[in-house]
């Protein structure tokens, strides 16, 4: 029995939307308060008042940036945290620098880079040398420690070292591994070194007022054989007297990386913390030598929330370092064990269910589901 009228209306109208319904779900409704900008009067721009730099727009901006609004921005509407809000940061504070200096001592620059009859002419005839240590040496006072904050947030550093929180490494760290007599390898924030230059203790320098006392740390992130989450610690310095490391109590001695095979890049930080006193490391404290990874087991973040009142991370440098014929040697002789051998094993390739009728599929489609390794026709 064929069913109602009515009832075949009704179910067109649930499976189907009509005009008035449309009309009605994209009817505008007024805001729920005054829009940005609506105090503004457009119709004189020339009237308005200016802000004549870009430091007082950045604090109005702020300002307004700080005020509860009835609007929701781009990245809550998306479901994005607006800033890291959870971040806590345990570096040291920002240097107080004035503006006002800055912006004369660059206008003093210009001024004198414009008198230079000599510099313009060879700039200008593209034969002028630019000191590259003096470009250096600016970028690590301007903006140098927040690229190097970026690297190392980008590389994961600061999610496994200190749970996520965060600092800018304001003192510049220098690290560079003897090769030979004559060449170094430079730890910059992420280069590649071998387990063959890292043979030895570096050479480690950095920026610091006599009187100050220092800890320098050397971990791997990557190399512990049976904690995930665990660390080994290569080198331990602590008590260091200004910047001179040599001079410094040697808590754990040096252990070269030792990475083991088919387990791709390890990633190894040298961590620079400031003290503000002479701190008691013995509960720290490895035997030398020491060549037994169950005492090399170490957790960055424990070590740092147990001495977090006396002292602040200030320095970081970091590499990359994978596999070489040394951490044979490294494992045979100085650890005195098997060395392990890791090996990706690739899952096998996922063909969906293979079709009757394979339409519009080369004859290439068929070698999928084939037992042998024979191709169906020819070589491609």
């Amino acid at each position: 029995m064929a069913a109602p009228w009515w009832r075949a209306a009704l179910c067109a109208s649930r499976r189907w939307r009509g005009f008035s319904t449309s009309a009605a779900l994209s009817r505008r409704a007024a805001p729920l308060g005054p829009m940005p900008n609506e105090d503004i009067d457009v119709s004189d721009l020339e009237r308005l008042k200016k802000y004549r730099s870009f430091d007082r727009y950045r604090r109005r901006a702020e300002q307004e940036a700080r005020k509860p609004h009835w609007w929701r921005t781009y990245r809550e509407h998306f479901g994005e945290e607006s800033g890291p809000k959870d971040r806590v940061d345990i570096g040291l504070p920002p240097p107080k620098v004035s503006r006002t200096q800055q912006l004369l001592e660059r206008k003093q620059a210009l001024r004198e880079l414009r008198a230079n009859v000599e510099e313009e002419r060879a700039a200008r005839l593209q034969t002028a040398r630019i000191p590259l240590e003096a470009v250096r040496a600016e970028w690590e006072r301007t903006c140098g420690p927040y690229h190097k904050q970026r690297l190392a947030e980008y590389c994961g550093l600061y999610r496994d070292l200190f749970h996520g929180a965060t600092f800018v490494p304001r003192v510049p760290l220098h690290v560079a591994y003897a090769v030979g007599e004559d060449d170094l390898m430079p730890v910059y924030h992420g280069n590649e070194v071998t387990p063959t230059e890292a043979a030895q203790a570096p050479e480690v320098t950095y920026e610091a007022d006599e009187g100050s006392l220092w800890t320098l740390l050397l971990t791997n992130l990557d190399g512990h054989l049976l904690e995930p989450d665990a660390e080994y610690v290569h080198w331990l310095v602590t008590n260091i007297p200004g910047n001179r490391v040599t001079e410094g109590q040697e808590t754990c001695p040096y252990l070269p990386p030792f990475p083991a095979r088919g387990s791709g890049f390890h990633r190894f930080a040298f961590l620079l913390f400031k003290q503000d006193k002479r701190i008691d490391f013995s509960g720290d404290t490895r035997p030398s030598p020491c060549y037994q990874l169950a005492q090399r087991t170490f957790h960055t973040f424990d070590f740092y929330k147990k001495h977090q009142d006396a002292m602040t991370p200030a320095g970081l440098a970091f590499f990359q370092c994978r596999w070489d014929d040394s951490v044979t040697r490294v494992f045979h002789q100085l650890l005195d064990m098997r060395e392990p051998v890791f090996e990706f094993v690739r899952p096998p390739p996922y063909h969906p269910k293979q079709k009757r009728f394979p339409h519009r599929q080369p004859l290439r489609y068929l070698d999928r589901y084939r037992d042998s390794h024979e191709p169906t026709y020819g070589i491609y």
